[in-house]
């Protein structure tokens, strides 16, 4: 079944109109200070009209079978769009932080750069992180570039998602 915007999208939300639905596949993460893994990750962008999307996003951590190994990251949040192009990104994360990004959206790319870090006493250090979200044949390509633990703004996270 092909992929039909809403009747009710709001124009500022355009360029990122793609990005509605639900999108499920697998992916890689790394870090100096963690050991290599892999995940199965779900991401939800819904839309009422307004000119923002709600965000969703759980992912669990899988061994070399596909089989989970135990329950992963959650995050929350608002894509909005205050005019056609122009996106911010806020997130709440189970771990202890909040995060606001700012960035651009085009032609099926979404780029953003965190502006702001605020953390729990509780939450590891983290400084802040770049996201990259491309539609690519379909498919719902990311890459997470992150700064923690006294580690500079490096990869991170990189997965493809198809439409579910």
């Amino acid at each position: 079944m092909p992929f039909e915007l809403p009747d009710n999208l709001h124009p500022n939300c355009g360029p990122v109109a793609w990005l509605l639905g639900t999108w499920r596949g697998n992916g890689r993460g790394d870090y100096p200070t963690i050991e290599a893994f892999e995940y199965r990750q779900e991401l939800i962008f819904t839309h009422d009209g307004r000119p923002f999307f709600h965000y969703m996003a759980r992912a669990e951590l899988i061994d070399e079978h596909g089989e989970k190994v135990r329950d992963g990251a959650i995050e929350t949040g608002f894509l909005r769009c205050p005019e056609p192009g122009r996106v911010e990104l806020l997130l709440t994360h189970h771990t202890g932080f909040v995060e606001i990004y700012y960035g651009e959206a085009e032609g099926g790319k979404l780029d953003l750069t965190t502006d702001a870090v605020v953390r729990t006493a509780t939450a590891k250090e983290y400084a802040g992180a770049k996201r990259l979200y491309g539609n690519v044949e379909g498919d719902l390509l990311y890459a997470v570039d992150m700064a923690a633990m006294g580690e500079q703004l490096q990869s991170h996270l990189w997965a493809r998602l198809k439409r579910a």
